[in-house]
């Protein structure tokens, strides 16, 4: 498959995107030139490899999810002879979208601007009124819907590229398919499932700003924190502490390579694991999970897992977040319109009792009431007005440089209020955007 054409962007855009990233800082049009966002869909959401689904989302034949690579709408299909794939939505006569909802279970998809259709393997397998193609006809092998021109997976995550070549997937991933370990193994018996239903989003603001910000919780979730003032060592307030000089907290920001970076809460969490225990305890089927968790992994490996909650705050660039208790996919529509998708994650091995805690505690913060994801929406959008301006339009991203430090495995780690996770993020995106075509 081709690569998008972006010769005519070039002129407003690729010339100074050199100048718009400092170590320091990034320029306000990195998040609000409309010809900027044409290339990051181009050099980056053409190129490398992004999240499309989970395998537990299509288990059965026939199954299908519609879901976007940048502005490129593809079907995640779980076709009929037992293979997953993921193929462009749209017809090859003219265009048209096949796939009319954006999750079901379909034998074939139907084009009703003219009728063509196609199995659910991609293959086409019908056009309407074929004499009028008189001798030549229409290649039916040739004409089927086209696949991503690579697709691969780990642990059940799957990633497509519509770029022919490039790096495989898990070279791409780098570090982040450890995280994608911890939460495959938060189960005893190394199962997930993202069958729980979803949730969208949506904000008047960049794709880029849904970022790893360890900065803002004491300050946007205030609220949150509020409730849990009377137990410091509780919720958000116990992992957002950066005082180096009184309490700290030992949670960190890491930037891992390749613009993934994380939260990394794990030592915080277990110097409570006690704590964790007692609360998995309290529900039916807690002591069986953390029982079975011993037998499956092995003490050491069983306390650290146990001690996460199988949450590693990651981000895997461009467009994929684990955090906390789902899986959060970020599509960009436009240079101002961003939709989030958050879908909770069920762990094969636990009691009811747990699952319905795990889902009670998603629905609290992040669901549509939530006490925190609206005020994240929220704050967004005031960010994306303020970018507006011409006037000092750089956007500062300073904080914590002098006392981070690299380690020995090339990643980067800060306070956990520190900005080396947007940092590393624009450090991938200078370097995807100024590679050449």
């Amino acid at each position: 498959m081709n690569q998008p054409d972006i010769e005519w962007i070039r002129p407003a855009a690729e010339r100074m995107i050199g100048d718009l990233v400092q170590p320091d800082r990034v320029h306000s049009r990195v998040y609000t030139d409309p010809g900027i966002f044409e290339l990051e869909m181009a050099r980056i959401f053409g190129r490398v490899w992004v999240y499309v689904g989970h395998a537990s989302e299509i288990p059965n034949p026939g199954d299908y999810l519609v879901r976007r690579i940048g502005k490129t709408a593809v079907i995640f299909v779980h076709g009929r002879d037992g293979v997953r794939r993921v193929l462009l939505n749209r017809c090859r006569h003219r265009g048209a979208e096949v796939a009319e909802s954006e999750a079901g279970n379909a034998r074939q998809f139907t084009c009703w601007y003219h009728g063509w259709s196609y199995d659910n393997t991609g293959k086409l397998i019908g056009i309407t009124q074929p004499g009028g193609y008189e001798d030549q006809g229409v290649d039916m092998a040739r004409m089927g819907l086209t696949e991503a021109p690579r697709f691969d997976s780990y642990r059940g995550f799957h990633f497509a590229s519509l770029a022919a070549s490039g790096p495989a997937l898990m070279e791409e991933l780098g570090a982040t398919a450890a995280s994608l370990d911890i939460v495959v193994e938060a189960s005893p018996v190394g199962e997930i499932f993202v069958d729980a239903g979803h949730h969208k989003t949506a904000y008047r603001g960049n794709w880029k700003l849904v970022g790893m910000d360890g900065y803002h919780a004491n300050y946007v979730h205030a609220s949150v924190l509020a409730t849990w003032e009377r137990d410091p060592e509780a919720g958000i307030g116990s992992t957002h502490r950066d005082d180096p000089y009184s309490d700290p907290a030992l949670s960190r920001v890491r930037h891992l390579g390749g613009g993934h970076c994380m939260l990394d809460f794990y030592e915080q969490r277990r110097k409570h694991y006690d704590r964790q225990l007692q609360f998995l305890k309290r529900f039916e089927g807690g002591a069986d999970y953390i029982e079975a968790m011993h037998r499956a992994y092995g003490d050491e490996r069983a306390q650290f897992l146990i001690a996460t909650g199988g949450d590693p705050h990651v981000g895997i660039y461009p467009s994929l977040q684990i955090i906390n208790n789902h899986i959060r996919i970020i599509t960009p529509v436009t240079v101002d319109y961003t939709e989030v998708t958050m879908l909770p994650i069920r762990v094969g091995g636990m009691s009811d009792g747990l699952t319905a805690e795990r889902l009670r505690q998603h629905e609290s913060f992040y669901g549509p009431c939530g006490a925190g994801s609206p005020d994240d929406s929220e704050m967004f959008e005031r960010v994306q007005r303020g970018m507006q301006a011409e006037v000092d339009p750089w956007v500062d991203l300073s904080r914590g440089m002098r006392r981070e430090r690299r380690e020995a495995n090339g990643s980067t780690i800060g306070l956990i209020t520190d900005e080396g996770t947007q940092r590393g993020q624009m450090q991938r995106w200078l370097e995807l955007m100024s590679a050449a075509s």
